[in-house]
């Protein structure tokens, strides 16, 4: 029977099975439709496998954080598991429900990105989950902590950190971790599989936000989460995931997408030109200090140098004279843009005191290194002597 117009516009498209798409195909549906009602229940069952609704599953979706988690296990001999998520902190909060039972405890540091920390005290403690901070550069104190308070089931790693590029011993505190029956989350956001692999150093699991690195242009926002215990992350992670309607959005997966096909070559640039605006900047005499983990002056220098290929597009400096001249300098610049985000391919600066760690104990900053004198900074990939020329000219007006 020949449709009707109205039904011919709505009718499902005939995909051909041959010749496949060179691109990774943008699947927009909320739903995905059976045959029969038999085939309906097979998958709802599980007894067979197949896509049922957009919250618990994508092909676009799927597709990207299979990608991700091939490159997280890149040097493991067995397969992960990896979820998108709707947004990094997304990510952190549906792993630390899944990880930590009610009454738990979280081991982490205090020199966080200011919206984990936020996390942690006021809504993860609203849920009887306990962050436990401490400097866990120092490996007695850490593994004080873990003998002596059996209520720590996580420990939660951010490194480099952020702004300030502390690095800790990935290797060492998995190890401690592991001895004390501890699961260790890492935020890898800043490094991406391509300068770092925790989960070869130990890590169960590992988190990103991929607005960042991973999608590097500015155009999405997203989360992944991988595992290497994949029977947890499909029993325990999935379910928190898909309840809370946490799922990325196909349309953001598919530009995550587009962002992995030009990591390495980013990265490289990223990494190169930091390095160089970075050693510019120490030699500069109103800046007080450079915190960047390239350099041999950083404090955890010889811990970056040992687990990162690398050292990242990420660095921060401090200027002499406080907030107003931070501010007097970002206001400056003129190639580099303020924007509350990192890693585009464009440069980006931002205030972290007034910004992204503006709810943060004043007192926590100061003892993190988070003056009102520092400066974040994304470092992109445009010309390096550009670069370098638009801070100059910005430090001039001091």
């Amino acid at each position: 029977m020949k449709p009707d117009l109205a039904s011919l516009c709505v009718r499902k498209l005939d995909l051909p099975a041959a010749n496949p798409s060179q691109q990774l195909p943008l699947f927009l549906s909320s739903s995905f439709a059976f045959e029969t009602v038999e085939a309906s229940i097979d998958v709802f069952e599980g007894k067979s496998s197949g896509y049922v609704y957009g919250r618990y599953g994508n092909p676009t979706i799927d597709a990207v954080a299979d990608r991700i988690g091939a490159l997280e296990a890149f040097d493991l001999e067995e397969e992960v598991q990896a979820y998108l998520t709707s947004s990094g902190m997304s990510a952190i909060h549906v792993l630390l429900l899944a990880v930590l039972p009610r009454g738990g405890k979280v081991l982490t540091q205090s020199n966080l990105y200011g919206g984990t920390t936020e996390l942690l005290l006021k809504v993860m403690s609203g849920l009887g989950i306990e962050p436990v901070f401490a400097d866990l550069g120092d490996l007695t104190k850490a593994e004080d902590l873990l003998r002596n308070d059996p209520g720590i089931s996580a420990m939660y790693l951010e490194t480099p950190s952020n702004p300030t590029l502390d690095c800790v011993d990935i290797r060492s505190l998995a190890q401690l971790a592991t001895k004390h029956g501890c699961k260790v989350l890492i935020d890898n956001t800043f490094s991406t599989p391509f300068l770092q692999r925790p989960l070869s150093l130990g890590a169960d699991f590992v988190i990103h936000s991929t607005t960042k690195f991973l999608n590097g242009h500015g155009t999405g926002i997203a989360g992944a989460i991988i595992g290497k215990d994949r029977t947890f992350m499909k029993e325990k992670v999935f379910p928190v995931l898909k309840l809370t309607g946490a799922t990325c959005n196909p349309f953001d997966a598919w530009m995550v997408a587009n962002g992995l096909r030009t990591l390495p070559l980013r990265m490289q640039r990223h990494c190169e030109n930091a390095m160089c605006l970075a050693s510019w900047l120490q030699e500069q005499p109103k800046v007080t200090k450079v915190n960047y983990p390239g350099l041999p002056t950083h404090t955890t220098h010889a811990i970056a140098r040992e687990q990162m290929a690398d050292f990242g597009g990420m660095m921060s400096f401090e200027v002499a004279g406080g907030r107003a001249s931070a501010l007097r300098v970002m206001n400056a610049l003129r190639v580099a843009s303020i924007a509350p985000t990192l890693g585009d391919v464009d440069t980006l600066v931002l205030h972290p005191c007034t910004s992204s760690h503006l709810r943060v104990d004043p007192r926590i900053r100061e003892e993190q290194g988070i003056t009102e004198g520092l400066v974040r900074v994304s470092v992109g990939v445009e010309d390096i002597g550009t670069l370098r020329a638009d801070f100059d000219q910005a430090l001039q007006g001091l």
